[in-house]
């Protein structure tokens, strides 16, 4: 109050550099909370984008994986009997290296974000591939193996993967 009392000036906020400091970042963290809330409605979106499309059949290749496309699956319920189809959709944008996963970067980050049953069945569909067999049909097994068994999954895949690279690219 003397600090105040020297000045002779009434107190004015406006003018209090430490109460500007203060506003000034309670307002960056109002905005960072509103820029959480934005990218988190965004990922909720294309969570249920990617649920409808896969209702309706319409997930495939010619839907293009985004950034985010992995933080939107870990959003989904797993007992949604859509997300199977979601995970196929991933797994063979992965095995592909399509759309954002064209981008090694990317297919990094995929391997930590993404469940373990996603990637051993992309890892498997790239092994397949390389040998030579078409991977263009319907191979459900492939899902259901990496459901069931990702580990082993994974195995089969590397051991796919030496046996094309032994025998010159054809297992």
């Amino acid at each position: 109050m003397q600090l105040l009392a020297a000045t002779g000036d009434p107190y004015d906020p406006d003018a209090d550099v430490v109460v500007q400091e203060e506003l000034a970042e309670d307002r960056r963290r109002e905005e960072a909370e509103q820029q959480r809330r934005q990218e988190q409605q965004q990922l909720a979106d294309r969570a249920a984008e990617l649920l409808d499309l896969a209702g309706a059949g319409r997930l495939d290749r010619t839907v293009a994986s985004r950034p985010g496309d992995e933080a939107a699956r870990a959003l989904l319920d797993d007992y949604d009997y859509r997300v199977l189809a979601v995970d196929d959709w991933l797994a063979r944008a992965l095995a592909d290296r399509a759309g954002h996963y064209a981008d090694p970067a990317a297919r990094a980050a995929a391997v930590s974000s993404l469940p373990v049953s996603v990637r051993a069945r992309a890892a498997l569909l790239a092994a397949l591939a390389r040998t030579g067999a078409p991977v263009d049909g319907d191979l459900e097994f492939v899902g259901r193996l990496a459901q069931a068994d990702p580990t082993a999954t994974t195995a089969l895949a590397a051991w796919l993967e030496t046996a094309a690279a032994v025998n010159g690219g054809t297992a």
